[in-house]
């Protein structure tokens, strides 16, 4: 087994639980706004289409057919469209609501804590690697407590590239003063997360939570964080 000193993990549905963080805040947000009775809908349907649109132009977003302004918003204003209310206005407020709530959740995935302090206890130096934004990833890693753990997190914006692009890791290798033989990814998303490492000749662990098919071909694939003691 190569000698990793170098440990870059993703973010968003590795460490911190995104789905529980944004069900929340899209709680929060939906009573704020009275999106029952704007919307004359219950939660559940508001909620279930926005992760869908969500889930769409993140995918558009990372393969660069738009840019995050349009993504920030256009998920909103395709949800409201869903219930025949096309009104921009409102889609931005609630966009820029829901980008200063998010990033104050605290949720992370079982096992975070403990397995990045066993692994700093071993000596590794810890570092992010996201597609998400500069600002909205800063304040999910402060208030969730991860920044105690972390060396250096690398963003999109920062990089001005996105994974799966080779460059945002030979940034993230610069800008760490790590070399790629000792270095590894650690993420959930086989496109972004797997296949990038694979595009940089990085190693890879594949964070399988929800026991995903495997389509592409990781180092090491693991179901659990704690399973992560096993191999580092």
């Amino acid at each position: 087994m190569a000698e990793y000193k170098h440990l870059f993990f993703d973010l968003d549905h590795t460490l911190w639980d995104f789905e529980t963080n944004a069900k929340i805040s899209l709680t929060e947000l939906f009573q704020e706004f009275s999106l029952d009775e704007k919307l004359n809908l219950g939660f559940e349907d508001f909620h279930s289409r926005y992760i869908h649109h969500n889930q769409v132009l993140w995918e558009r977003y990372e393969k660069g057919f738009i840019r995050a302004d349009e993504l920030k918003w256009k998920r909103m204003w395709r949800t409201l469209l869903d219930f025949k209310n096309g009104d921009e206005g409102l889609a931005k407020d609630l966009s820029a609501r829901y980008l200063e709530i998010l990033p104050v959740q605290k949720n992370l995935f079982p096992y975070s804590n403990e397995i990045l302090e066993y692994l700093l206890a071993k000596g590794y130096k810890i570092h992010l690697i996201t597609n998400g934004f500069e600002r909205t990833q800063w304040s999910k890693v402060r208030n969730s407590g991860l920044d105690k753990y972390i060396s250096q997190l690398i963003t999109s914006e920062s990089s001005n590239s996105l994974k799966p692009e080779k460059e945002i890791f030979e940034y993230a290798l610069r800008a760490t003063g790590a070399e790629l033989k000792e270095s590894i990814m650690i993420g959930d998303n086989q496109a972004a997360d797997i296949q990038g490492a694979i595009n940089a000749g990085m190693d890879s662990v594949f964070v399988n939570h929800i026991n995903a098919e495997v389509k592409v071909q990781p180092t090491f694939c693991i179901t659990h964080l704690s399973e992560l003691e096993g191999l580092l």
